[in-house]
C-alpha cells in the first residue's frame, strides 16, 4: 500500500509539472536579478578598489618625490651653511684688512709729507735746471695732499713718480730754451743739460758760452766749449747722433788744495 505522504509529494510533482512555464519564468527571474545586480555591484566594487589602489599608488609616488625633495634641500642648506660660514670668515679678514689699511693710512701720511719736503728741498739745492716745471711737481704733490677724493695709494704713486723723473734727470741729456738775467736783463739762451753733471747754456747770437758753478750758485762763461756747446745742442735735440761731448767740470779739491 502506497503511503499517503508519498502521495502528496507525488500529487505535489505533479501539479509542479502541470505549471504554466510563464510562472515559472517569473519565479527564475528574482534570482536572476539579484545575480546580476549581485555582479554590477561587484564590478563598481571592483572598480572602486582599483581607483583606491592607483590613488594609493598616486600618492606614495609624491610621497617618494617629496622625500627626495626634503633630502635634496638638506643637503643644500647643508652646503649653503658652508658658503655662509666661509663668506663670514671672509668678511672678517676683509674688515680686518680695512683696519690694517687704516692703520698704514695714518702712519703713511707723514711719511708721505715728509718725501715731498725731501724732494722740495733737493731741488733747491739741485742744478736749476727746469726750475719752474720741478717746482710746479713738487706743488701739486701738496695740493694733492689736501685732497679728499685721492686715496692714499694714488697719492703715494705720484710721489714716487715724481722721484722717478728726478731720478731719470741723471741719466738723460736734454736741451730746451729758456732766459737767463744778465745785468738785470732777460737774455734768450738755450741750455744743454748733461745728466746732472754739468748744465750749459749758449745765448741764441751764439756769442756766450757759460756752465753753472755749483761752488760759486751761479752761471759764469766758459772759454772753448763753443764747438761742444753747439755738437751737444744738436745731440740732445736728436739732430745728431749720439757721441761723446766735453763739458766744464770743477777741479778736484785736491788739486786745488795742491794749487794753493
Amino acid at each position: 500500500m502506497i503511503s499517503f505522504r508519498a502521495m502528496a509529494i507525488g500529487i505535489a510533482a505533479a501539479s509542479t509539472c502541470l505549471m504554466p512555464l510563464g510562472a515559472l519564468a517569473q519565479q527564475l527571474d528574482a534570482p536572476i536579478e539579484l545575480r546580476q545586480e549581485a555582479n554590477t555591484g561587484g564590478q563598481e566594487s571592483q572598480k572602486r578598489v582599483e581607483e583606491i589602489a592607483n590613488a594609493t599608488d598616486g600618492l606614495i609616488g609624491q610621497f617618494r618625490l617629496t622625500n627626495k625633495k626634503i633630502e635634496s634641500l638638506q643637503i643644500f642648506n647643508r652646503q649653503l651653511v658652508e658658503v655662509i660660514k666661509s663668506q663670514d670668515e671672509e668678511l672678517a679678514s676683509l674688515q680686518n684688512q680695512i683696519d690694517s689699511v687704516e692703520e698704514v693710512g695714518r702712519a703713511v701720511t707723514p711719511l708721505m709729507l715728509r718725501m715731498i719736503e725731501s724732494l722740495d728741498s733737493f731741488v733747491g739745492l739741485d742744478m736749476p735746471f727746469l726750475a719752474e716745471e720741478r717746482k710746479a711737481r713738487v706743488d701739486q704733490l701738496r695740493v694733492l695732499m689736501r685732497r679728499a677724493d685721492v686715496a692714499d695709494a694714488e697719492r703715494y704713486r705720484r710721489i714716487l713718480e715724481a722721484y722717478q723723473v728726478e731720478n731719470d734727470y741723471g741719466r738723460t741729456i736734454e736741451a730746451y730754451p729758456g732766459t737767463l738775467q744778465k745785468d738785470g736783463v732777460d737774455v734768450p739762451v738755450d741750455f744743454l743739460r748733461v745728466g746732472r753733471i754739468a748744465l750749459m747754456y749758449q745765448t741764441r747770437d751764439e756769442s756766450e758760452v757759460g756752465a753753472w758753478n755749483k761752488e760759486t750758485k751761479a752761471f759764469e762763461p766758459v772759454s772753448g766749449y763753443e764747438n761742444w756747446m753747439s755738437e751737444g745742442l744738436r745731440v740732445a735735440k736728436k739732430q745728431s747722433a749720439p757721441q761723446l761731448i766735453r763739458v766744464p767740470l770743477p777741479r778736484p779739491e785736491s788739486a786745488q788744495g795742491g794749487a794753493n
